[in-house]
């Protein structure tokens, strides 16, 4: 439920009561991964997806039933049978938990903690029984990196303790997924099985270079989940008024800025300043951190001899392989927009290890189910 956070806290907040549909498990080819999820009202109205059109009118039916009955369930939906009906055209198989959350549920505050943390872009864990004893189902632990926040599921410190440290490394691989262990936090006891959905910050995307590109560019960043930072040295470019949609802008030296800047493997850096002075310090500095993707903008002459201008300030091949440079997958782009969507196609490919070719006539699998990376953090975002 985490994945779609921040309107079903609107929801919490107005009073509604709900039921939330969230996918727990995957096999083979499917549209949606684990933490996909599908929220529906007591009226009616519905948020989110998680299969992306060919079981979702079953899974809104679950989740009105889920209402009605006040019981979870875990159903699986697995490839098309002779009916085709409720099945995954796609051939993969889904597991999906179906869980109430209604005002008067003891899991409630649980659930609101859980969404009021992601909408206001804080890191936790939501771990649920999905299985087990009767007097465990539906209860829930929320868990930040620095331990639990809320919640318990009734059984004392064993098995909270274990489900805390479970959850905190699924929170720092940015992982959702299933997670088996003993009713007494061990291997002992009845055996129960809980959906851990994890929920990072957002992750970063710093635009280096306040020029038109960039204005599409922080659009688009905005629109795949980044908190974008737009940073040049020049007070003349680097406004609000120019860029409106950003989260931070910064009128400073490139390079000085990402020394401070807070980044991380999820960090996406892309360089549109292709002026030797602002490129060759900063990329120095950006080849040698643990981001998800570095793009320098540029002509192939630029690219060449930015190269070279790298290698003579100590930069090793090694580094330079991991330079995006020309930014961007090649298609035919002439404006800022059909360039921005190129320079955010490769970092979607980069980051689930996509190829960028046409998937016309292409063989293998079409969701990276099992290679994803995560640039994007968790499932969830």
């Amino acid at each position: 439920m985490l994945e779609i956070a921040e309107e079903l806290h609107r929801w919490a907040e107005q009073g509604r009561d709900f039921a939330v549909a969230t996918v727990a498990a995957v096999e083979g080819s499917t549209p949606r991964g684990p933490g996909a999820t599908l929220a529906v009202d007591a009226s009616g109205a519905a948020l989110g997806s998680v299969s992306g059109g060919c079981v979702e009118a079953a899974v809104y039916e679950l989740c009105q039933q889920a209402l009605r009955d006040r019981e979870n369930v875990l159903q699986r939906f697995g490839p098309a049978d002779d009916t085709g009906l409720d099945a995954l055209t796609c051939g993969g198989t889904v597991e999906v938990l179906v869980a109430p959350v209604r005002t008067a549920d003891p899991v409630r505050p649980v659930v609101a903690a859980a969404l009021s943390a992601v909408a206001a872009g804080r890191a936790v864990a939501l771990a649920r029984v999905v299985s087990g004893p009767q007097r465990r189902l539906g209860r829930a632990l929320l868990v930040g990196p620095d331990g639990v926040l809320a919640g318990g599921l009734g059984a004392g410190p064993g098995l909270d303790g274990t489900v805390t440290d479970e959850a905190r490394a699924f929170l720092d691989a940015g992982r959702t997924g299933l997670l088996e262990i003993g009713e007494e936090g061990a291997r002992c006891g009845g055996p129960m099985t809980l959906l851990v959905e994890s929920a990072q910050s957002p992750p970063r995307m710093l635009v280096f270079g306040a020029i038109d590109f960039a204005g599409a560019l922080v659009g688009i960043g905005k629109f795949l989940g980044y908190r974008v930072t737009v940073c040049d040295a020049r007070p003349a470019f680097a406004t609000r008024a120019r860029f409106p949609e950003a989260d931070e802008i910064v009128v400073e030296w490139p390079h000085v800025h990402l020394d401070r800047a807070a980044t991380d493997n999820r960090t996406v850096l892309c360089v549109l300043t292709h002026d030797p002075k602002f490129d060759v310090p900063l990329l120095r500095r950006a080849l040698r951190l643990p981001a998800a993707y570095v793009g320098a903008m540029g002509s192939r002459r630029t690219h060449l001899d930015r190269v070279e201008r790298l290698r003579e300030a100590g930069v090793t091949e090694r580094e330079l392989a991991r330079l995006r440079s020309p930014i961007g997958l090649d298609l035919g782009a002439r404006t800022p927009e059909e360039t921005a969507l190129s320079i955010a196609a490769e970092i979607v490919a980069v980051g689930r290890g996509g190829t960028g070719t046409p998937l016309t006539g292409a063989v293998g699998p079409i969701h990276h189910n099992a290679s994803r990376r995560q640039i994007h953090g968790t499932s969830a975002v």
